[in-house]
């Protein structure tokens, strides 16, 4: 649901459109795949910000933000190969760029930092390019939830198999999360995990139309990647990662737009204390761009959360709740959103 699925803006940008992967697992988009993580029940407010309506992280990862990146880890390099992460250090390192093509299916490599950590990873992410007015970054775009099978799987919430500080689904003290969780129903009927995806996809063509590249990490009605596969892909595809969600707290009324920030509990455990002043720095332009469009926007615009997908990110990285199940989610509404969003990203980055 939200996340679930973190306006100060980040400092420093590292590595715009460039992250490894190994060549074997990039291969051509034959048909469409898809899937993501949503927000659950449970809320630690931030204590320097306004605390927003209470919010249901997701099951998945209950909900389930400097942009610069630490490249100090040794590299590898073999002949006509590109170099390979070394999992036992802090941060991924980083090698020479690697060129995408256009709709190229993107596997998780087995080599990546924290891959081993993901319990269901068959699927795909797909990297769409700009044709035009290019600027060089990749954005992570994650439809929240749209994973069969997902509820039945578990991950560690914390790479160092460290339990939750905050509740939720998954309650406070919990070491293991469920792997992606369902998503809420809206009150017309529609699925989170629908809505998410047909956020993603008017998202990804603005984000086109602006210059930018797009890895969308779930591109069809499913995609078998779990919270944390989506989150490792990101991590070594794109510049920054942003999880689409909407609340399943249960509330009679529409309670707005907010970012899930990162809790206190968790920042000085790494990848986290290295990368949390970005999520937060993104998910606090994304609420400002939002803002500038006239959305409605939840108390001061986040709630602190321990998700999955912070926990294990070394992007800026960022769940983005959009509303709730009493939510307009027509493509009217969706479209002045995506318009919000992507001045965000663009504030953010600077172009």
């Amino acid at each position: 649901m939200v996340l679930a699925f973190a306006g100060v803006l980040a400092v420093g940008l590292s590595s715009c459109g460039k992250k490894e992967v190994s060549s074997n697992h990039v291969q051509s988009v034959t048909s469409e795949t898809g899937a993501e993580t949503s927000i659950s029940e449970g809320e630690t407010p931030d204590l320097s910000e306004e605390q927003p309506e209470q919010v249901e992280l997701p099951e998945s990862e209950e909900v389930q933000g400097d942009i610069s990146q630490n490249t100090e880890d040794t590299q590898t390099q073999e002949p006509e190969q590109e170099a390979t992460q070394d999992n036992s250090s802090q941060e991924p390192a980083q090698s020479a760029p690697v060129s995408y093509a256009d709709r190229q299916e993107i596997y998780l490599d087995g080599s990546w930092q924290y891959a081993d950590h993901s319990a269901i990873h068959s699927g795909a992410a797909v990297m769409y390019k700009a044709s035009g007015n290019r600027k060089g970054i990749v954005v992570g775009v994650n439809a929240g939830h749209g994973t069969s099978g997902g509820s039945s799987a578990k991950t560690l919430c914390h790479p160092d198999g460290s339990a939750k500080t905050t509740g939720g689904s998954t309650a406070a003290g919990a070491t293991k999360a469920t792997a992606v969780s369902g998503g809420m129903t809206f009150n017309d009927g529609a699925t989170e995990s629908s809505v998410t995806l047909r956020m993603a996809e008017i998202l990804r063509d603005k984000l086109l139309a602006a210059g930018y590249d797009v890895l969308m990490v779930r591109d069809g009605s499913d995609v078998q990647l779990d919270n944390v596969a989506r989150t490792v892909i990101c991590n070594n595809v794109a510049d920054c990662h942003i999880s689409l969600h909407w609340d399943g707290d249960g509330l009679s009324y529409d309670k707005g737009c907010f970012y899930i920030s990162v809790p206190d509990g968790i920042k000085g455990m790494e990848p986290v204390a290295s990368h949390w002043k970005q999520h937060n720095a993104l998910g606090a332009s994304l609420v400002d761009g939002l803002r500038g469009q006239g959305c409605k926007i939840n108390g001061g615009g986040s709630m602190s959360i321990d998700l999955t997908q912070t926990s294990y990110s070394t992007i800026p990285s960022v769940d983005i709740e959009l509303g709730n199940a009493c939510s307009d989610h027509s493509d009217g509404t969706l479209n002045n959103q995506a318009e919000g969003l992507l001045q965000g990203i663009k504030n953010y980055f600077g172009k």
